[in-house]
């Protein structure tokens, strides 16, 4: 039995207009879920419905076997991390990771033995007099997930917790979260729209879509092989070619034209080549960082007329036209000049095809 289950839920904000409808979600104990998509598909109120803030109108709330639908979120023993860290400003450090074992009649010894290590666990000791106004973004964000983790939560929610802090910060956070989550074993919920975020700190990803599940899966399947149009989209697939279905060769293998240029096709997993014939009409998706620049035609290779190329450190980024088409790419290819023509080319195992 999975340790969280949403069976058949519907919730929302609007009493007959759910967000999730006859909605279903299975979560192991000890995993780190990333709840990724869009704003609007869902991944709060799905939080909210699970942490108990939201009252589905239909199905069951489970944790660990027992059914918590009717449960009030004080009764859940869920820790919660917000996006604007949600702290007291008059209570210091301490004061602020206390409030919850303060509330539940926690004897005075072992709230402050209780405090001074889940501090020092988020490295926040000798901080512990400061006001949340004295903090850096990062500090303040370490705070609340102290807070969270001091009740010793059977369950860690986090709403896009990192979203508020700088590009280093969320890096140094990511792997504190990472760290904590391996250390302590708790199961964490974790929603975000980063796909970056989701990557890094998942051992499950579930991406969400007008509150329905697209896909769920590990990183590397989630990144390697989307299962829809939506999926590849939301996780680089930005570059699109039309072209029209040749033949299949194998399960594995198909072969499309571009404007009569053939590209061969060499993936585990198409979207819906099933019952496809000579002609049909279908799009190709790619990621930027697949594409290859070359002066000369390689193979899967197409002529492009580049508009801009962008220095970025280890890496450059270019704008490409082909016909009406922007493609672009990044690469290590730094000394190329606008208005150049030349050839892209797209590895035949890195292409996704749809029908059109």
């Amino acid at each position: 039995m999975a340790y969280i289950e949403l069976k058949g839920i519907n919730a929302g904000y609007v009493k007959g207009s759910p967000i999730l409808n006859d909605f279903k979600l299975e979560v192991e104990r000890g995993e780190l879920v990333s709840l990724l998509g869009p704003s609007g598909c869902g991944k709060t109120t799905t939080l909210r419905t699970i942490s108990g803030f939201i009252s589905p109108e239909k199905g069951q709330v489970i944790i660990d076997g027992k059914d918590v639908t009717k449960l009030p979120p004080n009764k859940r023993n869920i820790g919660l991390v917000f996006q604007t860290y949600a702290l007291f400003p008059h209570l210091n450090v301490f004061e602020n990771v206390a409030y919850g074992l303060k509330r539940r009649k926690v004897e005075k010894a072992i709230i402050e033995e209780k405090v001074n290590n889940v501090l020092a666990l988020v490295s926040l000791t000798g901080f512990e007099k400061r006001l949340p106004a004295n903090l850096s973004g990062g500090q303040r964000q370490r705070v609340a997930l102290a807070r969270s983790l001091v009740i010793e939560p059977d369950l860690l929610l986090l709403d896009e917790p990192l979203s508020n802090l700088d590009a280093k910060l969320r890096d140094e956070m990511r792997a504190e979260l990472s760290r904590l989550q391996h250390q302590l074993g708790i199961t964490m919920i974790y929603v975000t729209h980063d796909q970056i975020e989701a990557l890094s700190l998942s051992s499950k990803i579930i991406v969400m879509n007008e509150g329905n599940i697209e896909q769920m899966g590990t990183p590397k399947e989630i990144y390697e092989k989307p299962a829809t149009k939506f999926v590849a989209k939301f996780v680089g697939f930005d570059n699109m070619l039309n072209a029209t279905f040749v033949e299949a060769v194998n399960e594995k293998e198909a072969i499309v034209e571009v404007d009569n240029i053939p590209i061969k096709i060499t993936r585990e997993q198409y979207f819906s080549l099933s019952n496809l014939k000579k002609g049909d009409l279908v799009s190709l998706f790619f990621r930027a960082e697949d594409t290859i620049i070359s002066d000369k035609k390689i193979e899967n290779s197409l002529p492009a007329l580049l508009n801009y190329a962008n220095y970025q450190g280890n890496n450059s980024s270019f704008a490409l036209t082909y016909k009406d088409k922007e493609i672009r790419s990044i690469s290590k290819n730094v000394n190329l000049q606008n208005e150049r023509e030349l050839y892209f080319g797209i590895p035949s195992d890195k292409i996704i095809v749809e029908r059109r």
